[in-house]
């Protein structure tokens, strides 16, 4: 994901630029890379790049305001539905079907309808009500990531206590979901060149954008207007009181965080414990997202580079210093030759694959390993089977050549949620040098992923806002150093915004910090859920 918006970006591969993925650390449990989302189309803003935080406009200064404590009263219907709960074929899970207006302006208009799962609590102690979950992206199969992960894989002292629920926001999943292109063009799609060299490749990357949105476009105009965060936000409170809590408990990693902190934003009284792993700052334009996500894989990239070299089998030289280069050496041999892969249905590894697969292993340390076995082989034996692998996972693409929806919902939200970063090539071309600084081996290609919400077929209806949330019950706001797709400084940022805030720092490698081996912050975040006990202020764990 970015993480969010707009473009806040995902790899250079993103639809809509890289970003925040989804928390995905499950995956790495069970022995196999997770699945990233992009955060440059999350993440998107509208400022100059490396200049001031804030797009200059007055609403961008602004807060978000909190809506109306009563319940009006053409949303009565929705706030008062009983869910009917059955069995969905995964053992311990039940499903359901939330109905939500598909615009809160005008009820009357219609609904769209959310897939809705849970694991009731299994004791001992007393119940203390459901813990909604959300994985990231935007576009993350919430789920997906219950049934796999949460619900079976979350500390037994949570489970125990808490009904485990997940709801896939609108446009996502099982949940009206968005679709673009099929397997065939979204692979035609992920191996465009990122990187254009001159103005026929430009042109090419710019159809590549058209044809995404013109997809989506045909697919679901009338919804593609109403994916955003903040209506995601509402649909999570009229789960809240479906689910009959008087206050919402939730854990949301990566773009969660941001649909936490709106929730928070906007139902300030409803806020019960509220972990916010991996965080975002709300108040960032798309381009200054895009750019701060890309100064962050380099950083992670770093942490890979001094890792690497201290590994035999570093197929990128042997001084911390040369390994940057090197890589970047190797993505300009892709662009001019490709390597065959093996693949059934002919892709060979070129740049952009190769940028994706590198990316998508930044997201977590334990895929790092994967990577170099991915690179040499790419590199010696002139095989890019490894490091497609990793492209694939980063895409949600199975070996049948299917895609999940992740990509498409991805840029569906991101280019709702904020204004595009760019708005023509030739803007991306005077930027390049700033994201070029920001990383010397990832810049180029993400400077121009945050392109794609230029040619999106519906107008941004949000704008970046500092979110308050004041009157809110204390919020953990979880923040890990070297975060490649949300920036140390965005936890920083949000905690500094949310008046109720408790800022938790993970000193370590990788995206967001629960569950991911660290005891001093899976104690704290559990003592929190389980107790109601807040960590104290700027609590940082190792």
């Amino acid at each position: 994901m970015h993480t969010r918006h707009s473009s806040p970006g995902s790899p250079a591969p993103s639809p809509s630029g890289p970003g925040p993925r989804n928390h995905r650390r499950h995956r790495r449990r069970a022995g196999t890379l997770g699945t990233l989302l992009a955060v440059a189309a999350l993440l998107a803003s509208a400022c100059t790049a490396g200049g001031s935080t804030h797009s200059g406009s007055p609403v961008a200064e602004a807060a978000l305001a909190a809506l109306p404590q009563s319940t009006p009263a053409a949303l009565a219907p929705y706030y008062g539905q009983k869910l009917t709960w059955r069995d969905c074929g995964v053992p311990g899970f039940q499903c359901a079907t939330l109905r939500a207006p598909l615009d809160y302006a005008k009820p009357e208009a219609g609904d769209t309808r959310l897939a809705v799962t849970r694991k009731k609590a299994t004791g001992p102690g007393k119940r203390l009500g459901s813990l909604l979950v959300n994985p990231g992206g935007p576009g993350g199969a919430a789920i997906g990531y219950l049934q796999q992960y949460a619900g079976i894989g979350y500390p037994a002292e949570v489970r125990a206590r808490y009904d485990m629920v997940a709801v896939d926001p609108r446009g996502v999943a099982g949940s009206d979901p968005v679709e673009c292109l099929d397997g065939k063009e979204m692979d035609a799609y992920t191996q465009t060149d990122f990187t254009p060299d001159d103005g026929k490749e430009t042109g090419e990357l710019v159809d590549a954008y058209k044809r995404f949105a013109e997809g989506c476009g045909a697919d679901a105009a009338g919804l593609l207007r109403h994916v955003s965060t903040a209506e995601a936000a509402r649909d999570m409170d009229v789960l809240r009181a479906a689910v009959g809590d008087d206050k919402l408990t939730y854990v949301g990693a990566s773009y969660g965080t941001f649909l936490g902190a709106t929730y928070a934003g906007l139902f300030p009284d409803r806020v019960g414990r509220l972990v916010l792993d991996g965080a975002m700052d709300p108040s960032l334009p798309a381009r200054r997202m895009n750019l701060d996500q890309t100064a962050g894989f380099e950083t992670a990239f770093q942490a890979f580079a001094k890792d690497c070299v201290r590994q035999r089998d570093c197929p990128l030289g042997t001084k911390a210093s040369e390994v940057g280069g090197n890589l970047k050496a190797f993505f300009e041999k892709l662009d001019a030759k490709p390597v065959p892969t093996g693949d059934a249905d002919g892709r060979e590894l070129g740049e952009s694959l190769a940028t994706t697969g590198v990316i998508a292993a930044m997201y977590d340390e334990g895929a790092w390993a994967q990577l170099r076995d991915g690179l040499s082989s790419a590199m010696r034996e002139n095989d890019g089977a490894g490091l497609l692998v990793l492209s694939d996972s980063y895409y949600e693409r199975d070996a049948d050549g299917r895609y999940t929806n992740l990509m498409f919902a991805n840029a569906a939200v991101n280019c709702v949620d904020l204004p595009a970063a760019f708005s023509t090539p030739d803007e991306v071309r005077r930027s390049l040098p700033a994201f070029e600084k920001a990383s010397p081996v990832f810049g180029e290609g993400l400077a121009w992923a945050t392109l794609n919400c230029a040619y999106w077929p519906v107008a941004a209806t949000g704008e970046p806002r500092r979110i308050e949330a004041k009157g809110a019950a204390p919020i953990v706001v979880v923040g890990t150093t070297r975060d490649p797709a949300t920036p140390y400084r965005w936890a920083q940022a949000l905690s500094r915004q949310l008046t109720s805030s408790r800022l938790l720092t993970y000193d370590g490698d990788g995206h967001t910090a629960y569950g991911r081996g660290s005891t001093c912050i899976d104690a704290t975040i559990n003592a929190y859920l389980v107790r109601g006990t807040p960590p104290t202020r700027d609590k940082r764990c190792a």
